[in-house]
């Protein structure tokens, strides 16, 4: 039995879907490796929502992807870029989520990182009015008792006149938290808007500020997200990191050899594509805690298809993507997104999506994901 998938060229191709999904099963924490799952969120399909109207979330169906995620072994990295923050979720619904999963993850024994920005501010800021935002959201994730994540920051970038800004910003916050936290570098290609992040539009020269920042406070750092999609600048970057601060990769493009390392060092995970890919890898992650790299590359690596294929230009529209294989995989009952996102991709896209996802074997039940996969293309008029 084949399914008929629109191509880019306007026709069609043939694909038999898989059989039997990859067989994982839930497993304890990882001993080699740090790996959270940056999640998405699940829309209330009920709503009576537009694109600028507050973010409308189903509760149930988001904490239990979450449950989904912690059942295998991986921690959950709340209330980021992948949750929408700033592209349909507002700074209410991210402080009810964060804490509704941080009151999760303590009942389920889930290790949980949340993201602390500053998207209450709706217009230009000063710096200080900056800080302030950032300072409102720190107290709260460390109130919900997670780990928080400061992610890069849109009234900060735009404010700044310089990297001595990001120096005192950064600086402050960091002499005011109360445990480790994580610095997450977002590039431009995940939010146009971060351009000249760190001060400047020459990454070596940003790449010093940041790691200015880190050897002022290494006390106060336990790692650092760089989601710059250059594998060899994250490497360098590792490199040069205090004792005992570590490095997440957040590269989609690149994250198997990252992960797995070199003799110098590794990187441990901070990743959106781990969202979709949750079960498979964790199994290559435990693989890799025997020492068996590559096993662990042989696993990992044909992930990296598709997860090219999510985060193509314009890279922030990956969302979508990790939300409709979600659908697929049975994790939530519709195709729709808080702001609306759904509509981001393509059908040629959401096709070769369904094709590279149900080859890894992700969908657990891959009839149910070739039906729905049936009824979108029918729901867009597209059927031979």
């Amino acid at each position: 039995m084949t399914i008929q998938l629109p191509d880019f060229k306007g026709g069609f191709r043939a694909y038999e879907p898989r059989k039997e999904p990859f067989a994982a099963t839930p497993g304890t924490p990882f001993t080699s490796r740090t790996v959270f799952s940056a999640a998405h969120v699940v829309a209330d399909p009920f709503a009576d929502s537009t694109p600028d109207s507050p973010a409308a979330v189903d509760w149930d169906a988001t904490l239990a992807f979450r449950r989904h995620l912690w059942s295998h072994g991986l921690g959950v990295a709340e209330a980021m870029d992948t949750a929408q923050r700033g592209m349909g979720l507002d700074w209410a619904g991210a402080a009810e989520l964060i804490r509704r999963s941080a009151a999760e993850a303590k009942s389920v024994g889930g290790l949980i990182a949340c993201g602390v920005g500053t998207d209450q501010l709706t217009g230009p800021a000063t710096l200080d009015e900056v800080r302030a935002a950032y300072e409102e959201q720190l107290a709260l994730v460390e109130e919900s008792g997670a780990q928080a994540i400061l992610m890069a920051s849109r009234a900060l970038a735009a404010a700044a006149t310089g990297p001595e800004d990001y120096l005192e910003v950064y600086g402050h916050l960091l002499r005011q938290a109360t445990e480790p936290v994580i610095l997450h570098w977002l590039g431009p290609m995940f939010d146009p808007a971060l351009e000249g992040y760190w001060g400047s539009s020459d990454l070596d020269a940003a790449t010093d500020t940041f790691l200015q920042v880190i050897a002022a406070h290494p006390d106060k750092v336990d790692g650092i997200k760089v989601s710059l999609l250059e594998a060899q600048r994250e490497i360098d970057i590792r490199r040069r990191l205090p004792q005992g601060v570590r490095c997440y990769t957040g590269d989609d493009f690149n994250y198997p050899e990252l992960i797995a390392g070199d003799d110098q060092g590794f990187s441990h995970a901070l990743l959106g594509i781990f969202d979709p890919l949750g079960p498979l890898a964790a199994e290559a992650v435990r693989v890799l805690d025997t020492g068996d790299a590559k096993g662990f590359r042989e696993l990992l690596d044909p992930t990296v298809e598709l997860s090219r294929h999510l985060f193509q230009a314009p890279t922030r529209f990956y969302k979508t993507g990790v939300v409709f294989l979600a659908w697929l995989a049975g994790h939530q009952s519709h195709f729709t997104m808080v702001g609306c996102l759904q509509s981001a991709r393509s059908l040629p896209h959401f096709a070769r999506a369904y094709e590279l996802a149900d080859g890894l074997g992700l969908f657990p039940d891959p009839k149910l994901a070739e039906e729905r996969m049936k009824n979108l293309l029918s729901l867009y008029g597209v059927t031979q």
